[in-house]
C-alpha cells in the first residue's frame, strides 16, 4: 500500500528526460521525492533488451516505473516483469498525448475508456504485490472534465489502484501539440480538489504549472501529494529543499555544489563502464539557473562534454566557472 507521505512529492515521468542518470543526481538532491521513469510501453518491457531498459542504480529508491499501455494482459505481464527488477510502484500511462500513445490507443486516449482503465489496473493488481498507481487527465477534448475525471477515478478505484497522480488539465488530443499540451489547456486546481473531497480515503496527488515551493505548500492543504514535472528538471535546487520543508528532514547536500561533489563518483564509474560524459551532464544543464555564471556553466558543458574522450575533468571545469563567478561577487559585495 502506498501511504500519503509516499506520495508527498514526486518527480514526474518525463520522457527523454528522467532516465537513471536524471534519477541518480535528483535522489543526490532529495532523500525523500519519488522518483519515476520515463514511460515505457509494454511491448519494450515484453520484447526489448530488458538489462538496458529495466536497470536502475538502488540509490534511485524509491523509483517507480511509469508503463504506457491498453491490453489488461499485457500490462500484467509487463508489471510482472517491473516487479522482479526490483520497483516500487507501477504507474499507468493515462495522461500523455503525443502522437505516439494516439497511434497505439493508449495514454491519455484511455480517458474516454474508464471502464477499460479499471480493468488494466485490476489485471496488474493480481499480478503484482507492489502498488499500481494511475496518472491521467481531467479529461481529453470535448468531455466535461468533472464527468471525465470523476468517472476513470472510480474505475481506478474499483480496479484496486493505490494512488492516482491528476495533471490538472485537459488534454487536445486533435489541434495542439505535445508541447502546447502542458501549457494551453487551463488548470483547474479546484476539480482536483473536489475529487480528493468525494474520495478521501484514496491517496491523490496534483500535477501542472506547480514550479515554487510556496504553491507546493499551498497544495498539499488541498490534497495528498504534488508532482512537479519541468519545474524540477530546469531547476533541480527546488529538490534541495523538498526534506527539510515538506518532511521535516535534512537535505542531503548543504549546497549545488557539495551535490554535484557527490555526484562526481557516480559519473566517473559511468564513465569507466563506456558510458558518455553528455548523457550524464544533459541533465545538469538548469542546475545553477539564477546564479553568476550559469551561462559559461552552461555553454561550456554543452560544447565540450558531447566530444570524444570528455571526462570528469570538463564537468569540474564548468563547475569552476560558478565557483570563481560566486567569488568574484562575494569579493565584490564585501569591499561594497
Amino acid at each position: 500500500m502506498l501511504t500519503n507521505q509516499d506520495i508527498r512529492f514526486a518527480v514526474a515521468p518525463m520522457m527523454d528526460w528522467t532516465d537513471r542518470h536524471c534519477r541518480y543526481f535528483h535522489r543526490l538532491l532529495s532523500r525523500r521525492a519519488r522518483l519515476y521513469t520515463e514511460m515505457l510501453t509494454t511491448g519494450a518491457v515484453i520484447h526489448g533488451d530488458r538489462a538496458r531498459l529495466l536497470a536502475f542504480d538502488p540509490f534511485e529508491q524509491p523509483v517507480a516505473l511509469q508503463l504506457g499501455g491498453a491490453e489488461p494482459a499485457a500490462l500484467a505481464k509487463a508489471a510482472n516483469i517491473v516487479e522482479t527488477f526490483g520497483y516500487r510502484e507501477i504507474n499507468l500511462n493515462v495522461g500523455c498525448p503525443s502522437d505516439r500513445v494516439q497511434n497505439g490507443a493508449f495514454g491519455a486516449c484511455l480517458m474516454r475508456e474508464p471502464a477499460l482503465v479499471g480493468d488494466c489496473v485490476r489485471a496488474m493488481k493480481d499480478a503484482v504485490a507492489i502498488p499500481v498507481t494511475v496518472k491521467c487527465r481531467i479529461g481529453v477534448d470535448d468531455q466535461d472534465p468533472e464527468r471525465a475525471l470523476f468517472t476513470l477515478a472510480e474505475n481506478c478505484v474499483a480496479g484496486g489502484a493505490d494512488a492516482l497522480f491528476v495533471h490538472a488539465r485537459k488534454a487536445w488530443l486533435k489541434g495542439l501539440s505535445p508541447k502546447e499540451n502542458r501549457d494551453v489547456p487551463p488548470l483547474d486546481y479546484a476539480l482536483v480538489h473536489r475529487l480528493k473531497r468525494a474520495l478521501p480515503d484514496v491517496p491523490i496527488a496534483i500535477n501542472g504549472g506547480l514550479a515554487r515551493m510556496t504553491q507546493i505548500e499551498e497544495q498539499l492543504q488541498c490534497v495528498d501529494g504534488v508532482m512537479i514535472g519541468r519545474a524540477a528538471y530546469h531547476d533541480p535546487a527546488l529538490l534541495l529543499a523538498v526534506d527539510p520543508r515538506l518532511f521535516g528532514a535534512p537535505a542531503p547536500a548543504a549546497d549545488l555544489f557539495e551535490a554535484v561533489d557527490a555526484f562526481l563518483p557516480y559519473v566517473e564509474r559511468q564513465l569507466a563502464a563506456g558510458e558518455r560524459l553528455a548523457n550524464m551532464t544533459r541533465h545538469l544543464l538548469g542546475l545553477f539557473a539564477g546564479m553568476p555564471g550559469a551561462r559559461s556553466f552552461r555553454r561550456r558543458l554543452a560544447l565540450e562534454s558531447v566530444r570524444s574522450g570528455a571526462g570528469v575533468e570538463t564537468l569540474l571545469r564548468a563547475v569552476g566557472e560558478v565557483r570563481a563567478a560566486e567569488a568574484r561577487r562575494a569579493e565584490f559585495a564585501e569591499s561594497g
